[in-house]
C-alpha cells in the first residue's frame, strides 16, 4: 500500500482495559503459536504491551484509546490476524538523524522477535510508557533511544511533534531526533554503548545516506518508505 506521511502535533491517548474479541476468539491459536515462538527465540517475554482500540485524527490531532494485551496476543494478531479496522500496534520511533541528514536505523539482535531487521529505534508501549492515564508517546521515543542505542535525550535535538504514517495494523509515530555527531561518529558512539550493554537489542547501526542503502528485504514496509520519503526531501516540504 501508498504511505503517506503527515504532521502531527498534538497526541491525546488514553488507557482502557476492555475485552479484546480477537484473543477470546483465538486463544488456543495464541498459545501454540506462542510456544513455538518461545521455543525459537528463549528470550521472548509474554509481557503487557498497549494496542489501539480506537482512534481519529483531525488536522494535526491525534486521539486514540489503548487496550493493554499480552504480547503474546500482539504477536499472533501481528503475524497471522485479519486487520479489524480498529486494532492497531500504535507505536514511536525515534526517527535519529545524523549531522547531515543521514538516517541512523538499528539493527535488530539474533534472540528478538524481529531478528535481523532494521528500523529506528522504538518499541510497542506498554504500562512503562503512561503517565498520569495518559500513554506517552515522545516519552516512549525517548526512553528507546536510551535503552537500544545508549544516546541520552540530552545527546539529539528533538523536533516538535510526530511525523505519522499508517497501514491496517500499524500506526508508526516517528519523532525526528537530531543528532550534533556525522554519522560516522555517531554509529562508532553507539556501537561502544552497544558493546557495554549484557544484552543489546541491537546488533548493529545501518546508516543510509542515499537509496543504494536501501534495504527493501530486511526494512518493514513504512520504514521503507519513510527512508524513500525522507531522501525525497519529503520533511522539509
Amino acid at each position: 500500500m501508498p504511505y503517506r506521511f503527515r504532521h502531527i502535533r498534538h497526541v491525546e491517548a488514553t488507557i482502557a482495559s476492555r475485552p479484546w474479541p480477537y484473543a477470546e476468539a483465538h486463544a488456543a491459536a495464541i498459545r501454540a503459536a506462542w510456544a513455538e515462538a518461545k521455543a525459537a527465540t528463549p528470550a521472548l517475554f509474554d509481557g503487557e504491551v498497549l494496542l489501539i482500540a480506537e482512534r481519529a485524527i483531525t488536522d494535526d490531532r491525534f486521539q486514540a484509546v489503548y487496550r493493554p494485551v499480552r504480547y503474546s496476543q500482539f504477536l499472533h494478531y501481528m503475524r497471522h490476524g485479519a486487520a479489524d479496522g480498529d486494532t492497531r500496534n500504535g507505536f514511536a520511533l525515534a526517527g535519529l538523524t545524523s549531522a547531515e541528514g543521514a538516517l541512523m536505523m538499528g539493527v535488530m539482535g539474533g534472540h528478538t522477535a524481529n531478528a535481523g531487521k532494521i528500523y529506528f529505534p522504538g518499541g510497542t508501549p506498554d504500562m512503562s510508557d503512561v503517565v498520569e492515564g495518559r500513554l506517552d508517546l515522545e516519552g516512549s521515543a525517548r526512553r528507546e533511544l536510551e535503552e537500544e542505542t545508549g544516546l541520552s535525550p540530552q545527546e539529539v535535538s528533538a523536533e516538535p511533534g510526530f511525523w505519522l504514517t499508517e497501514d491496517d495494523k500499524r500506526t508508526a509515530f516517528i519523532k525526528v531526533m537530531r543528532s550534533p555527531l556525522p554519522a560516522e561518529a555517531l554509529r562508532a558512539r553507539i556501537l561502544d554503548a552497544l558493546a557495554r550493554q549484557d544484552e543489546p537489542e541491537l546488533a548493529d547501526i545501518h546508516i543510509v545516506r542515499g537509496p543504494a542503502d536501501l534495504l527493501p528485504e530486511r526494512m518493514p514496509a513504512f520504514q521503507l518508505a519513510y527512508a524513500e520519503w525522507w531522501l525525497a526531501g519529503g520533511a522539509a516540504r
